[in-house]
């Protein structure tokens, strides 16, 4: 697996455990671990997707780099196989 699949994974892995986490949160609210373990997925998930933005480009259009250039149409989308 290289780097970019490894990347690409581990934001899956999170949204996948964040979903899941949320779905637990809407009917346990006041869960102390739930809510802990929802920061830390998402706290890693921001981590897993700044870090494969910084090297593969922007996975939605929203992070593509408006400021000194448009790149969300540069390189393989992220539902495009070469992508993942």
């Amino acid at each position: 697996m290289n780097r970019r699949e490894e990347l690409m994974q581990a934001v899956r892995k999170y949204d996948f455990a964040l979903y899941d986490l949320m779905l637990y949160l809407d009917t346990h609210p006041r869960c102390p671990q739930g809510r802990r373990l929802f920061a830390e997925y998402k706290a890693k998930r921001k981590a897993a997707v700044k870090a494969y933005v910084a090297e593969f480009g922007p996975i939605n259009a929203l992070q593509a780099d408006t400021e000194t250039r448009w790149d969300w149409g540069c390189g393989p989308q992220p539902w495009e196989k070469e992508a993942n």
